[in-house]
């Protein structure tokens, strides 16, 4: 057998990665091989077929000159008949990201149901159901009577500003917000006018405002852009006629028009995922992408309203030709700017419009939500062994650029999953509808043992490369299966105070050590509950113990000293590299 190991330096150096135009180690071992022959496999085109040196005992190497052209690479070792599986090369040219991104911690907002300032709400719509705070959303299309999503607890851009000061103490430095353009559901991911804020959530001021304070406290505000798919009850489509304008519904002469794709008639048109309410953009149009993305687009407009930078809604959907559009507008408006694109898998190896995507390849996008990261946390602290655990966050640091793993956004809930502790405690809702998933929560025992679950996947996502997100009411512990019962209104007199105080220190690490910004992910041992990684900085290296065991352990540091770790605990130990000097020390009990 052919024995080669991606992750260890004397088979593959350097790791990961690497940039284009420079050179990567390759070694292999088979016992009793006279020769040795590489293979690398490109997307397309032929295999390239390269004689490998003899070492000695079975041993070849080569070292590969990576091309000049950003791409991903596969490769695979030959001799005589037998063949190993496929590595990959995730190959990428350098660009410059956000220095003040990857110091961060975020915070994900769902706007309407965090904090209602009670500033009146101007001009909405009637058809909105106007809820009391501390009720559950409507779930069943009885409450909806006929109007999905349109029940509103009053949420406001105002309230998320007078609670700043509660965000600023969690360590925060980036708030991220779900949309707040105008729209017809409480989602807002109907966009009806990319040029207004939704009424129910405020003015233009009011953001404007809001970015003001926010970036006193060091905090930047990110927008969710949604540009694959308006709603039907838009500006641009018009199927309602609810707008003075001439929709792309409305008329062929409409200069939304060619925005859409139509069939035999007006009601046979593209929709994303089928859904009718969402009829989906062509994002190579010129026109759109000149609105969304010229001088004085949509990116643009608001930028200059004070953000910080954009998640992109579907990023995966969106073709290259406008996410080069998107990036040369957004960075050109500022520099510092960040691009996040919503990708569930490995954002490396997505293929999409008729080729392998390239948006982490140095151009498009600065990173990506990693759902890889979360789903493997989350299934660690739940049980799964942290062999498994290990090895898929080792498989993403592996085919992320460094520039791209080093902002991802790592996260353990969002509006679009389970709270995360649910996904902990209760039990799964194996495909069971909302009428069972309403009104469930945990207590008692399953709750208190959920929580030091919770506290300990937190301490792995603020540890591990990227930079943590902490969806709203998940650090006073809310719970909830989908929407819409992970979007419920945040409990302001909630008495859960455990997981605040550990999120604000877990940041404040983050913030004082390098090692956590853009340090070497090193995993030391990974058996059963038992996970232990270290993060080597230029000045300092961390390491982080993670215990999911029902006893005390006795883990040995690399610097040979050993800590005790408490049971569905962990610990992080800081040493400045090459003194063995203890800098900081957290344990949780």
């Amino acid at each position: 057998m052919i024995v080669h190991e991606s992750r260890n330096s004397a088979f593959r150096r350097p790791f990961g990665a690497a940039e284009t135009g420079t050179e990567v180690y390759l070694a292999a071992e088979k016992a009793g091989a006279e020769d040795m022959t590489l293979r690398l496999h490109p997307f397309t085109g032929e295999d390239t077929l390269l004689p490998m040196v003899s070492e000695g005992g079975g041993r070849f190497s080569v070292t590969v000159t990576l091309p000049e052209t950003p791409c991903v690479l596969w490769y695979s070792f030959r001799t005589g008949d037998d063949e190993t599986c496929v590595w990959q090369i995730t190959v990428y040219k350098k660009a410059a990201v956000p220095d003040w991104w990857k110091d961060g911690v975020v915070y994900q907002i769902f706007p309407d149901r965090f904090y209602n300032s009670g500033a009146p709400k101007t001009g909405v719509p009637a058809t909105r159901v106007r809820r009391n705070w501390g009720e559950e959303p409507f779930w069943d299309e009885a409450q909806m009577n006929g109007l999905w999503n349109n029940d509103y607890f009053g949420g406001d851009l105002k309230g998320i500003a007078e609670k700043l000061p509660y965000i600023a103490k969690l360590g925060v430095t980036a708030i991220y917000l779900n949309p707040i353009f105008e729209a017809h559901s409480n989602h807002r991911y109907d966009t009806g006018d990319y040029e207004k804020i939704d009424p129910m959530l405020g003015d233009t001021e009011d953001l404007k405002y809001l970015c003001n304070q926010a970036k006193k406290l060091g905090i930047g505000v990110i927008l969710d852009g949604v540009f694959s798919h308006t709603g039907r009850d838009s500006k641009y489509f018009n199927y309602y006629g609810h707008y003075p304008t001439v929709g792309a519904y409305n008329s062929p002469d409409s200069p939304y028009y060619s925005w859409y794709q139509f069939g035999k008639d007006r009601d046979d048109y593209k929709s994303w995922w089928g859904i009718r309410l969402l009829p989906e953009i062509r994002e190579e149009e010129p026109s759109y992408r000149d609105y969304i993305c010229g001088e004085n687009g949509i990116l643009r407009r608001w930028m200059r309203c004070g953000i910080s930078g954009w998640r992109l809604d579907v990023a995966d959907e969106l073709p290259d030709v406008f996410l080069d559009d998107l990036r040369r507008a957004v960075k050109s408006e500022d520099p510092d700017a960040i691009i996040i694109g919503e990708v569930w898998e490995d954002a490396t190896t997505k293929f999409g419009f008729d080729h392998r995507r390239t948006y982490l390849l140095g151009k498009g996008l600065d990173s990506v939500m990693n759902y890889p990261f979360k789903n493997s946390v989350l299934d660690f602290v739940k049980g799964k062994p942290a062999q498994q655990a290990a090895n898929e966050i080792l498989s993403i640091c592996e085919h992320y650029p460094a520039p791209a793993i080093n902002t991802a956004l790592n996260f353990l809930s969002t509006h679009d999953t389970e709270r995360a502790l649910t996904v902990i405690a209760d039990e799964p809702a194996n495909g069971r509808g909302r009428e069972w998933q309403s009104g469930r929560s945990v207590t008692g025992e399953a709750y208190e043992e959920g929580m030091l679950r919770l506290r300990m996947a937190y301490a792995i996502i603020y540890t591990l490369p990227g930079v943590p997100c902490l969806y709203y009411g998940d650090e006073i512990g809310m719970q909830g299966y989908r929407d819409p019962f992970n979007r419920a209104f945040f409990c302001w007199d909630s008495h859960e105070e455990r997981l605040r105080p550990v999120l604000a220190q877990l940041a404040q690490l983050r913030h004082s050590c390098e090692a956590f910004r853009t340090g070497e992910l090193r995993v030391l041992r990974a058996e059963d509950g038992i996970l232990h990684y270290q993060r080597i900085g230029k000045t300092e290296t961390a390491e982080i113990i993670v215990n999911r065991s029902e006893h005390i352990i006795v883990e040995p540091l690399a610097s040979g000293k050993h800590t005790e770790v408490n049971p569905m605990g962990f610990t992080i130990v800081v040493e400045e590299n090459g003194h063995n000097h203890n800098h900081s020390y957290y344990d949780i009990q």
